[in-house]
């Protein structure tokens, strides 16, 4: 199924790892792929169909899944589709010895990283693989600044926040001060504590954090 230069011998994974998961239900295609991706250090967990890996609880680190196309009961483009609906963000890699170019654009559209079709080479996966690992460990990372970002906001007072809205639209502090009926030198007290509540280094970058924040005048705190 995988072909390719023998591989290196195994080097041993630590539980903060990256993870590798495997399902298939050809017993032969888990083995060696779990057999490649461990000799190269990755984490690697197999399972033989879409509802046994759903009954694990993966690990909280970067990963990705690798998902045959064919699969008892579930197919994996179906398997794709009902883990998006439970707004589970996992990079897949899908695997295939019957492959069409209607599936593969339906798999692709949907998000999967790669399309490979058996037998592939073992540095195709691999490199399908870091490709995968990489994109979740970028989402993992903005997901935890915006929930930082979000933790920060949420200390605010509700006047903080109102200034905050104003002055990352643009507003200079004797408009801020005309807009809500206060003085300017209480503007500047106020946005003088906004900036240090959000780390925020100058007003260019507090500007960046109401836009990840998705801070509008008409909301006065994120969208979600």
């Amino acid at each position: 199924m995988v072909t390719g230069p023998a591989a290196s011998p195994p080097t041993h994974a630590s539980a903060g790892d990256p993870a590798v998961f495997v399902v298939d239900d050809d017993a032969s295609v888990r083995d060696s792929l779990s057999s490649l991706f461990r000799s190269v250090g990755l984490r690697t967990e197999v399972f033989g169909s879409a509802h046994e890996f759903l009954q694990h609880k993966p690990p909280d680190v970067p990963s990705c899944l690798i998902l045959d196309i064919r699969l008892p009961r579930l197919s994996g483009l179906d398997f794709q589709a009902e883990l998006a609906k439970a707004d589970i963000h996992i990079p897949i890699i899908f695997m295939t010895g019957h492959g069409d170019i209607p599936m593969t654009v339906r798999a692709m559209k949907a998000g999967a990283v790669d399309f490979l079709t058996k037998p592939f080479r073992d540095q195709d996966m691999l490199d399908a693989v870091t490709t995968a690992i990489e994109r979740d460990r970028n989402r993992r990372d903005e997901a935890k600044a915006l929930a930082h970002l979000r933790a920060a906001f949420a200390t605010l007072t509700a006047r903080e926040r109102q200034i905050m809205t104003l002055v990352t639209t643009g507003l200079m502090n004797k408009q801020v001060a005309a807009e809500i009926g206060v003085a300017e030198i209480t503007v500047k007290i106020h946005r003088g504590h906004i900036m240090r509540k959000m780390a925020a280094k100058s007003l260019p970058d507090l500007v960046k954090m109401a836009q990840i924040l998705r801070i509008g005048p008409a909301s006065g705190g994120p969208q979600t």
